[in-house]
């Protein structure tokens, strides 16, 4: 048995947003971590390599600070001071395209009413916090191996600990190993954790886009027929566009010469921010569901997209991530102090147990929206703008709906109150 490169606390595999955020989380609160990742921290943080921006909730926001992250990342966020989730359907009173007649309103100041207070949430251009964890990483000292790429994790480990072998033949050892690879995680494959998963017949168009007038803060989640259209705020009065079509029309829409795209652009976002123009390439990405029939396996815990992996439409996806981060690294802390086996099955049970839950009921809500909104039909179309109608008309629902978007119900680990960890 080859003698192991690593040998600590935990090892991760994939060094992606959830997977570095769970590294600095341990790393600072004392453990011994170590990150593999196929790609070398300079190539994740190009423009070219994701065109996608992520709505950070307020929570994951905390626990990027409390990570040492925020500090790098605070001068390229754009804070989300109001949400219109609004009917996007063309009608008579407003130009062509933008906000129609039934939205519903969620204001920050209703939840953090300081001038100053927390915003509903912060869009960042992923690879400005890839920039911002991979520097925090650095600074920090973290033990990180890229490119490399896991092979298999070895069977026949000494008791207590598991082995992760990489390609090269390489092998790092711990009491557990973290599956950050993906949604298609080879180690959530070698375990033989089942998936359920679900196509949407759509694909995103991603891409940035200028505006003439200011965004003030708000984002827009618009419902069309064929999908909704994201209009997130940047900084700079940039929005990042999350455009959902069926799979055929949004790979025209990505094919296109720049005048076309310009014309269909201009078609579907309105001109209520003025004119608008596109500043980035455009990228597509399918939009499935998947999700993990459970979080862990012998001495392995799924994290992220590799425990489950949902339809864009709340803008979840790596605040679930992050959520998952930041309990897991609550629970190995705990186990740690306790003088237990970081690997043992209640401590990996506790992890599960307490994700479960949040991400079933986050993964639904986002699954039965899509199907409520990516239609045409007249008589869901009048229930769901009266629906809208309605809870916009009940604060004690907006703040719920607000909290909830937020990540802060439950039984919240310190990370997502913004406090750190520690042995």
């Amino acid at each position: 048995m080859s003698k192991p490169i690593f040998s600590g606390d935990v090892v991760i595999s994939g060094g992606g947003l959830a997977g570095l955020t769970l590294a600095l989380a341990l790393h600072k609160a004392g453990l011994s971590v170590a990150v593999i990742d196929a790609m070398a921290l300079s190539e994740h943080v190009t423009p070219e390599h994701d065109g996608r921006a992520s709505a950070l909730a307020y929570t994951s926001y905390r626990m990027l600070n409390a990570v040492g992250a925020g500090q790098y990342l605070k001068d390229h966020v754009q804070p989300i001071e109001d949400i219109l989730v609004v009917d996007g359907r063309p009608y008579d009173g407003l130009k062509r395209g933008g906000p129609g007649p039934n939205q519903l309103h969620f204001d920050r100041r209703e939840i953090s009413p300081e001038d100053d207070g927390e915003a509903l949430g912060y869009m960042a251009e992923n690879r400005w916090t890839r920039v911002a964890l991979a520097r925090a990483a650095d600074e920090a000292g973290l033990t990180v191996f890229a490119p490399a790429r896991a092979s298999h994790i070895e069977q026949d480990a000494a008791p207590g600990r598991n082995r992760l072998v990489l390609e090269s033949g390489d092998v790092l050892e711990a009491p557990l190993i973290v599956g950050c690879d993906g949604k298609f995680s080879g180690l959530r494959a070698q375990a033989g954790v089942r998936t359920t998963d679900y196509a949407y017949n759509q694909k995103a168009v991603v891409l940035t886009v200028e505006h003439e007038h200011s965004h003030d803060g708000v984002a827009y989640e618009c419902f069309m027929p064929t999908g909704p259209f994201a209009i997130l705020p940047l900084p700079n009065n940039r929005s990042s566009l999350v455009w959902c079509e069926r799979p055929k029309a949004a790979d025209a829409l990505k094919d296109m010469d720049d005048e076309g795209f310009q014309e269909a652009l201009e078609a579907r976002f309105g001109d209520f921010l003025g004119w608008v123009k596109p500043v980035s390439p455009r990228w597509t990405y399918p939009l499935t569901l998947k999700f993990a029939e459970r979080f862990t396996d012998d001495r392995l815990a799924l994290v992220g997209d590799a425990a489950r992996g949902i339809h864009p439409i709340a803008g979840q996806g790596f605040n679930l991530g992050v959520r998952d981060a930041a309990v897991l690294a609550d629970v190995l802390v705990d186990a740690k102090r306790a003088g237990l086996d970081l690997g043992a099955p209640a401590v990996l049970q506790r992890y599960e147990r307490w994700r479960k839950t949040d991400s079933v009921a986050v993964g639904l809500g986002a699954h039965l929206f899509t199907w409520l909104f990516s239609n045409d039909h007249s008589t869901i179309r009048a229930a769901r703008g009266l629906g809208l109608s309605i809870v916009d008309q009940i604060p004690a629902a907006r703040r719920f709906f607000m909290r909830t978007a937020g990540g802060e119900v439950g039984d919240l680990p310190a990370l997502l109150r913004g406090d750190s960890l520690h042995l």
